[in-house]
């Protein structure tokens, strides 16, 4: 089936798909702001977050607020274009039932 060619493998996990939903909507995001919105542990988070890092679909930059560690991410060029793609794909894969 051609629209599942275009799904992208690193947004197939829900917490990965939100992640990108949300940075697509915000420049930046701080890891506790996601794990505020998304209800995770430290642990999950940041795997999630990693997996996307290493697919090259997120930046990050540490900084200090209030003398406090704070880490902030952002989704890259390619990050868009490849969530543009599987929502794409998942679209006409929708479509294709006839709903």
């Amino acid at each position: 089936m051609k629209a599942l060619e275009g799904l992208d493998p690193a947004f197939e996990h829900r917490v990965r798909l939100a992640i990108a939903v949300l940075l697509m909507r915000h420049d930046e995001i701080s890891f506790a702001a996601f794990k505020q919105q998304l209800q995770l542990t430290d642990g999950n988070l940041g795997a999630q977050l990693r997996r996307l890092e290493d697919e090259g679909y997120l930046a990050l930059r540490r900084d200090f607020v209030e003398r406090k560690p704070v880490t902030w991410y952002r989704i890259t060029p390619s990050g868009r274009e490849a969530l543009q793609r599987h929502l794409d794909a998942l679209r006409s894969l929708i479509a294709g039932t006839g709903a």
